[in-house]
């Protein structure tokens, strides 16, 4: 038999074409609820340290490690994700939509979102807390943070709760970001900052803060970070179990440690399935 000799050309024109082929009509190539598609598209946070941050090298965090874990179990290998960022405001929207197969991103469980959207989990137990300077001796319970300088972000609630129900005379600092905070929050420009203490451990962890700050350990609220799904979706259920199996393969405390340990982070143990904290 002769043999053709297949040259760069014509191996390229091939490739293309099983490409057109595979693709199919509609190029619909996003993970179903069946698991084991091409690939899988979860939402996540772009911008929080130590939950879910966008860098040069790819994406990491909590949420990162638990959405990766959670998709393998689905069937996906790493390399088979496709992540979107998932702001705030957006998530309902970009579930409803189909836009994204899950949301792992900081997503607190409350009724006005389940009328909108499922959630498996919990899977972290997270608190509205405070950050404060290392050395900082003076603020050791919420009713300290009168008269002192709380940084109040843009669009977040957390300052104004404080002000308005624990510190009336707290002085809020406006600044467009938590990010932006962390300066002032060094050099005594502010004296505090406030969100969930997931958030700010993964801030304090980051390797230009460590050993500057330290969390207060006020426990304001129960923040009960779910994996948001459609409504209706066969993958609640699924993922509920890939959580299961994290926390028992003690996959969940590594991840814990790896991304919340440099701020010494005093973490709730891993919550029951279905166990929403008010």
């Amino acid at each position: 038999m002769k043999l053709r000799k297949v040259t760069a050309a014509s191996a390229t024109v091939l490739a293309l074409a099983l490409t057109a082929t595979a693709c199919g009509g509609d190029d619909k190539d996003s993970g179903s609820s069946d698991g084991g598609g091409k690939k899988i598209t979860i939402g996540i946070k772009f911008d929080q340290p130590g939950l879910g941050q966008k860098t040069p090298d790819g994406y990491e965090g909590f949420d990162v490690d638990v959405a990766t874990y959670v998709a393998k179990k689905l069937g996906y290998s790493e390399d088979q994700i496709e992540w979107k960022e998932s702001k705030s405001a957006d998530r309902e929207t970009m579930l409803q939509r189909g836009d994204v197969d899950f949301i792992a991103a900081t997503y607190s469980i409350t009724p006005e979102r389940q009328e909108k959207v499922d959630f498996a989990g919990p899977y972290l137990l997270a608190h509205q807390d405070v950050l404060i300077r290392a050395d900082d001796d003076k603020i050791k319970s919420p009713e300290d943070l009168n008269d002192a300088k709380l940084c109040s972000v843009t669009g977040s609630t957390s300052a104004q709760n404080v002000k308005e129900k624990l510190a009336p005379k707290a002085q809020l600092q406006p600044y467009p970001t938590y990010s932006a905070c962390l300066p002032g929050l060094q050099n005594g420009a502010i004296d505090a900052l406030t969100t969930d203490d997931s958030i700010l451990a993964g801030y304090a962890a980051q390797d230009q803060f460590k050993g500057k700050f330290k969390l207060g350990g006020f426990k304001l609220t129960n923040e009960n970070y779910g994996i948001g799904v459609k409504k209706g979706s066969d993958l609640k259920d699924k993922i509920n179990k890939a959580l299961e199996e994290m926390v028992a393969d003690k996959s969940w405390d590594k991840a814990v440690k790896d991304n919340f340990g440099p701020a010494n982070y005093k973490n709730e143990p891993a919550p029951k399935i279905g166990d929403i904290k008010s």
